[in-house]
C-alpha cells in the first residue's frame, strides 16, 4: 500500500505542459515538441520573431525547463538533441544581444568588484515594488505578483546551482553554503520553494497549476537569465555576481513584501516565505561578497568583469519588470 502524505506537507508541483504559442518561434517549437525527437533543421532569421520578447523568451524558457523537470507530454530524449540545442543557441545570442544593448561594456579591476556590487545593491534603480506592496497593494495585485514570480520560485535555488561543479575551494564552499538553506538543509517543507508554493495557496492560488500561458516576455528574461548563465560554464562569473547582488539586496524588499501581506490580513503561512529570507539573507549577503565572489576573483581574477556583467543584468531585467508590473 502506497503512503499517503499528510494534507500540510509540500509536494512538489507536476511539470509543466507546453502554453499556447505566442509567435512564429514557439508555434515551430511546440509543434516539433509534440512528436519524438527528430532534425529541426531550422536556422532563425531576422524575421523570424527574434525580436519579439514574448515569442523568444517562452521558448527559450521551454527550452531550458527539459534540463529542470522537463515539459509534461514532451520526450525527454529532446534535452540533448542536437538541433534543438541549436536553435536554442540561437535564442541565446538573441537574447545576449539585448542584454549587452542594456549593460553596455563593463571594465573592472579585481579588487574593485566588491566595493561596487554593495554600491549597486545600495543605489537601486526604478520603481520599488517592495514599497508599493508594502503601502498600497491589494490582494489582487499582491496575487498578480505571485503568478509572475512563479516561474522562478517555484524552482528557486536551481538555476544557480549549476554553478557549484564549475567552481571550486573557497567559492564553492560558499555557494554550497547559501544553497544549502535555499533548500531548507535538507527539509522539504522548509525548501524556499516549498514556502513559496504555501504563500501561492494563502494567496488562492494553486502551485500545482503552471501559469505559463499568463507570464509574459519581460517576467520570464528574469528566470532565463538565471538559466542561461547557469547552463554555460564560460557565464560562471557572471553567475557568482547575479547570485552576490540577489543575496545583497534581498532583505529590505522580502521585509516589506511580508509588511503588506501582513497588513493585507495574509495567514502566517503565506508570509513565511518572505520572512525566512528576511533572516537568510542577512547572513548569505556577507558570505556572497566575501567569500563567493572574492574567493572567485582570487582564484580567477580575469572574470572581474563578468561578475559585475551577471550583476549589472539582474539589475536590469529587474528594473524592467518592476515598471512593467507597477
Amino acid at each position: 500500500m502506497v503512503p499517503v502524505a499528510p494534507p500540510d506537507r509540500p509536494t512538489a508541483p507536476p511539470p509543466a505542459g507546453l502554453p499556447p504559442a505566442r509567435g512564429p518561434i514557439t508555434e515551430r517549437l511546440f509543434a516539433s515538441l509534440g512528436h519524438a525527437p527528430h532534425d529541426l533543421r531550422w536556422q532563425l532569421g531576422a524575421g523570424d520573431g527574434l525580436d519579439d520578447q514574448d515569442d523568444l523568451h517562452l521558448a527559450l524558457y521551454c527550452c531550458y525547463e527539459l534540463h529542470y523537470r522537463g515539459l509534461r507530454g514532451v520526450d525527454p530524449e529532446w534535452e540533448w538533441e542536437p538541433s534543438l540545442l541549436a536553435v536554442r543557441r540561437q535564442l541565446e545570442h538573441g537574447f545576449l544581444a539585448d542584454l549587452r544593448a542594456a549593460v553596455g561594456p563593463v571594465s573592472v579591476d579585481p579588487v574593485a568588484v566588491v566595493p561596487r556590487l554593495w554600491d549597486m545593491a545600495g543605489g537601486g534603480a526604478g520603481p520599488s515594488l517592495s514599497d508599493w506592496v508594502a503601502a498600497r497593494a491589494d490582494l489582487g495585485q499582491v496575487r498578480e505578483l505571485a503568478i509572475h514570480r512563479s516561474a522562478y520560485q517555484l524552482k528557486e535555488a536551481d538555476p544557480h546551482t549549476w554553478g557549484i561543479p564549475r567552481l571550486a575551494g573557497r567559492p564553492k564552499a560558499a555557494m554550497v553554503a547559501i544553497q544549502a538553506e535555499e533548500y531548507g538543509d535538507g527539509v522539504a517543507e522548509d525548501m524556499h520553494a516549498s514556502l513559496f508554493a504555501g504563500t501561492m495557496t494563502a494567496l488562492g492560488l494553486d502551485p500545482a497549476v503552471s501559469y505559463l500561458d499568463r507570464i509574459p516576455g519581460v517576467t520570464l528574461a528574469t528566470t532565463n537569465l538565471i538559466s542561461l548563465l547557469g547552463l554555460h560554464r564560460r557565464w560562471r562569473g557572471a553567475l557568482v555576481g547575479h547570485l552576490a547582488l540577489f543575496e545583497m539586496t534581498s532583505v529590505g524588499p522580502m521585509s516589506r513584501y511580508a509588511e503588506g501581506l501582513r497588513r493585507l490580513g495574509v495567514a502566517d503561512a503565506g508570509r513565511r516565505f518572505y520572512e525566512v529570507h528576511v533572516d537568510a539573507d542577512e547572513g548569505h549577503q556577507h558570505v556572497a561578497a566575501d567569500d563567493l565572489v572574492a574567493g572567485l576573483l582570487e582564484d580567477e581574477p580575469d572574470l572581474a568583469p563578468d561578475v559585475i556583467f551577471g550583476a549589472a543584468c539582474l539589475g536590469a531585467l529587474d528594473e524592467r519588470f518592476s515598471r512593467y508590473l507597477l
